[in-house]
Parts: C-alpha cells; sequence; structure tokens
C-alpha cells in the first residue's frame, strides 16, 4: 500500500523502562512504543520518569495498563502518556464503565490531576477538551464476550479504538495457544472490519511476518512489529547460531 506510512504505522513493545532500547528504537525510525505495565517491570516511579523521557525521543507512548481499574489508567495519564491501552475488557457494559476513566465529565469519570499534564497548575475548558481528544483510550479486545460485542464498544464515545489480545483472544475462544490458524484470522478479520466500520483505529501485536501483511492489508492504525525481550532473543540466538557454524566450517576444514 503506497499510503502504507512504516514510521507513523510501527511500534515497539517493551516490558520495563529500558531506556537503551527505547533509544534504539528512535534512532531506527520507530515513533511508538508500547507499555507492558501490566506484565512488565514498571513500578509507579520508574514510569512517571520513563514516559517524559521516551517523549523527549519523540515516542509516542501507549500504556497498556495493569489492569482495568481507574487508578492505573489515571495514573498512566497523569504521568503523560499518549494513549492508554485498557486490558481485560469483558464486554460493552464493562467497557462503558471502565473507558470512563480515561474521559473526562461529561463524557466520562475522569478525575483532575494537577500535575504534569496541567503544566502543574489549573485547568480550564480547553484543556479538558483537549486531553479527551488528544489522549486516546484503546479497549483490548481479548475475550470471547468482548469479541462478540465489537460494535458495541466501539461505538461508545469514550471508547477511540480497540487493541487486540491475540493470545488471551484464541484461549477464551477454546482454540488454546494461538496458533494463526483460520479462527484466529476470522476473529482478527471480525475486528479490524468492525473498527473500519465504527471510523475508528485498531492495534495488532505483530510478531510474525504473517500479522505484519495481514495489518497492512487490512489497514492496521498500528502494528506492534517486535517485543523488548523477543528482539533481545532473536539477536543473542543469531549471534550464537553464525557462531556454531563458523566452528562447524573450521571443523570441516580441519579434517580435510
Amino acid at each position: 500500500m503506497k499510503d502504507f506510512d512504516l514510521r507513523m504505522r510501527s511500534a515497539v513493545w517493551l516490558s520495563g523502562p529500558n531506556l537503551a532500547a527505547a533509544e534504539i528504537a528512535a534512532m531506527i525510525g520507530y515513533r511508538a512504543v508500547v507499555l507492558d505495565i501490566e506484565h512488565g517491570t514498571f513500578d509507579l516511579a520508574a514510569l512517571e520518569r520513563f514516559i517524559p523521557a521516551l517523549k523527549g525521543l519523540e515516542l509516542k507512548v501507549f500504556a497498556k495498563v495493569l489492569g482495568p481499574s481507574r487508578e492505573p489508567i489515571q495514573q498512566a495519564l497523569d504521568f503523560g502518556a499518549d494513549a492508554i491501552v485498557i486490558p481485560h475488557i469483558e464486554g460493552a457494559a464493562h467497557a462503558e464503565k471502565i473507558c470512563a476513566f480515561a474521559k473526562f465529565p461529561p463524557v466520562g469519570a475522569r478525575s483532575f490531576a494537577g500535575g504534569r499534564t496541567a503544566g502543574y497548575g489549573g485547568f480550564d475548558d480547553e484543556w479538558l477538551k483537549r486531553q479527551d481528544c488528544e489522549t486516546l483510550c484503546f479497549a483490548m479486545i481479548e475475550d470471547a464476550q468482548a469479541l462478540a460485542e465489537v460494535r458495541e464498544i466501539l461505538a461508545l464515545p469514550s471508547v477511540d479504538g480497540v487493541f487486540i489480545g491475540p493470545s488471551d483472544l484464541s484461549l477464551r475462544r477454546s482454540r488454546g495457544s494461538y496458533k494463526r490458524i483460520e479462527g484466529d484470522w476470522q476473529d482478527l478479520k471480525a475486528i479490524a472490519e468492525a473498527a473500519h466500520e465504527a471510523n475508528k483505529p485498531w492495534i495488532l501485536p505483530a510478531w510474525s511476518v504473517e500479522e505484519k501483511a495481514f495489518a497492512i492489508k487490512n489497514g492496521a492504525y498500528k502494528m506492534v512489529l517486535t517485543m523488548e525481550h523477543g528482539a533481545l532473543a532473536l539477536g543473542l540466538r543469531t549471534a550464537w547460531e553464525q557462531t556454531v557454524q563458523l566452528f562447524e566450517e573450521a571443523a570441516g576444514a580441519d579434517d580435510k
């Protein structure tokens, strides 16, 4: 697709406050990071320092928060995240309650904090509007009921888009581990189509070549190209395998 801007459509997944990994990603050309606060090693103090450092690298920050509750959502937004990703959304009614914490009244139920995002001062009505418009809320679709009600979730004014969780979705759809089989692709396609119908963005963790091709073909807002630990494992494995091959070639030459 000629209009697919890789720099603007791609993100990298970070599991901890690894500044070097973020700097390398920014130098390569990435313009967004997903922080896995739910499963990663972030504490509040590290997160509060790491988010402005990432923004200083001109990286958009998508914070996958600790869980579907008020406190982690508001903390990530107060620290300056550009978007939050809310895991374990169970369905439309749950999304209506939980995603409201990402938006100020009357759209939602977010509480004001006079910290970083407010310039450590007060606020006015225009600031409220900018916050609601410019900080995005993505509901994760990783539950069977959330998949069944994805159109109702996308219709909520507090939901700016959806973020697909393929592994948990496969488990909760009784397919076991995520194998990228036909049922998986059908679910991904259904979510992408619902998002396009709602004119709202969708995001896919796209570790494999097949997932990257799917994201490009189906117009993903962003695809997460790799995760920090996976990229590290690939680099270490490649160096190991290259050296094993050199040893085998040297041993073969000695036998001649």
